[in-house]
């Protein structure tokens, strides 16, 4: 991975990474370990295994973004201004019959309860008490991790209602996130990502029908939107971009 992103940021970056056991968060946190602009990493995850082997600037530490005294405890463990808050944890099925629905036939309400609060809810809660750390009067990104498919004005398949409804309201959240921060801290960007199709848990169920060579490994998708990220001024402030760094519709 280029070890030379983030030179739009000033140096000695501390970062959080909300969801760091999945495979785009490891991807980022391997990254920022390794990058010598980074001087302190706040990774989080529902668990933190004994055997984890990393640097003195990362601190591991868990997180339940469904609950908000856990955020809060996560929070208070934070001592510098944060630089970069990227939030990657979300939902698409499970393996208890969780799945993408085909049609309304499959509309099951507690199913899309579950989406919405993994998907909207808790990165919500989570900007409400990360939001107040990040720095000011330099360059700072809270970013969360969204969909194409979020995108009212894209959807051109249909189906999928929870996830599809799910992302176009994080999309929305975000709006209203980068107009408020905005009075506050002029400094701050607020922006949702598509990653691509990242071989993943996630998308593993669906991977056969992704065109060849749109099939992203972690650390790739990863790269991508870093670069994206260092590109992000704050009149891109609540907005979606892919990992291409093209600007998607609402």
């Amino acid at each position: 991975m280029n070890n030379h992103l983030l030179g739009s940021f000033d140096e000695r970056l501390t970062i959080a990474i909300i969801g760091s056991s999945g495979a785009l968060g490891g991807a980022f946190l391997r990254y920022f370990e390794r990058s010598p602009k980074c001087s302190k990493i706040y990774a989080y995850r529902r668990s933190v295994p004994r055997d984890q082997d990393h640097s003195d600037k990362v601190f591991l530490s868990t997180i339940d973004i469904l609950d908000e005294s856990s955020i809060l405890k996560a929070v208070e463990d934070i001592t510098d201004p944060l630089d970069l808050v990227i939030v990657t944890t979300g939902i698409l099925h499970d393996g208890d019959g969780l799945r993408p629905e085909k049609s309304i036939k499959d509309f099951q309400s507690d199913h899309f309860a579950s989406i919405f609060a993994i998907n909207a809810t808790g990165p919500a809660m989570v900007a409400k008490h990360f939001l107040p750390r990040m720095a000011r009067n330099r360059k700072n990104v809270f970013a969360v991790l969204s969909a194409r498919v979020g995108s009212i004005s894209d959807n051109r398949l249909g189906g999928w209602y929870a996830y599809r409804a799910s992302k176009a309201a994080l999309n929305m959240i975000v709006k209203n996130l980068a107009i408020e921060t905005g009075r506050k801290n002029k400094s701050s960007i607020i922006a949702a990502l598509h990653p691509g199709t990242v071989d993943s848990h996630l998308s593993m169920p669906f991977q056969s029908g992704v065109p060849e060579g749109k099939l992203f490994t972690a650390e790739y998708s990863a790269e991508q939107l870093l670069n994206v990220i260092d590109q992000l001024t704050p009149e891109d402030s609540g907005h979606l971009f892919a990992w291409d760094g093209e600007k998607l519709p609402f």
